[in-house]
């Protein structure tokens, strides 16, 4: 009788293993359907990190807010996408600089961030802004809606490069522009050498317009406008193997 209940219950826990290992199955399957026709990166990800990249007050006595702003044209009227807003740094300053006939959606993944966010646009009376959540694999922003996309010390962090710059692309309005800020350094320690970000974005149809190297960054200054048709998904190839990390 016992070794009939044992028995019994041995198979019930085999069952419910299975049945875990379906559902963590099915649910990884699930995640991987929307980037599957894409390559995957083939190098590293930085593990995503603080939301806040330094004090702002660091920021604001190194200039590098008016400096970046300044490099990319940001003016009144102009709108722009921040990704990757986490604390609002750029976010909150953006909205000063282009005025109230500009408009800045901050984006991120990390629902805390946005959540802090969203107090501070509210207590500061932003209504210049919006703030949106996003996906690893996807910014979902809306299409042909932004003169600038800004990407500061945070595409290192994303996890699907290919398709989310795919993804990303139609957002552009006519002549827009995409600005990352990052470090030389290799992806797994937050960064990415410039030549790899440079095949990344070209091989998802963007050519590269600008470059600058700045102490104040803390690192370098790219700048990317949409070139030609985009891609096929199938069409694209991975930079790692021709870009070995630094």
């Amino acid at each position: 009788m016992a070794r009939h209940a044992m028995t019994a219950k041995m198979m019930a826990l085999t069952l419910a293993m299975v049945f875990v290992s379906g559902c963590q199955q099915s649910a990884a399957e699930k995640q991987n359907a929307t980037v599957m026709e894409f390559p995957r990166p083939d190098r590293t990800v930085s593990a995503a990190g603080d939301t806040e990249f330094s004090t702002e007050a660091a920021r604001d006595q190194a200039g590098e807010a008016e400096y970046v702003m300044d490099w990319a044209g940001i003016q009144l009227g102009t709108t722009v996408a921040d990704i990757g807003a986490g604390e609002g740094y750029y976010t909150i300053r953006l909205a000063e600089r282009v005025g109230l006939k500009g408009r800045v959606l901050a984006q991120d993944i990390n629902r805390g961030a946005l959540n802090r966010l969203g107090e501070r646009v509210t207590r500061e009376q932003l209504d210049n802004v919006a703030i949106k959540e996003g996906a690893v694999d996807d910014p979902r922003l809306p299409e042909n809606s932004f003169d600038r996309i800004f990407m500061v010390h945070m595409y290192h962090e994303i996890e699907e490069p290919y398709a989310f710059l795919w993804r990303m692309r139609p957002a552009l309005a006519k002549g827009g522009q995409v600005i990352v800020v990052d470090r030389d350094r290799a992806t797994h320690q937050h960064g990415i050498a410039p030549k790899l970000l440079f095949c990344e974005f070209e091989t998802v149809g963007y050519r590269l317009t600008g470059f600058t190297e700045q102490l104040k960054l803390g690192g370098y200054i790219a700048r990317f406008e949409v070139s030609g048709a985009r891609p096929e998904p199938s069409a694209i190839r991975t930079c790692a193997r021709r870009y070995p990390q630094p």
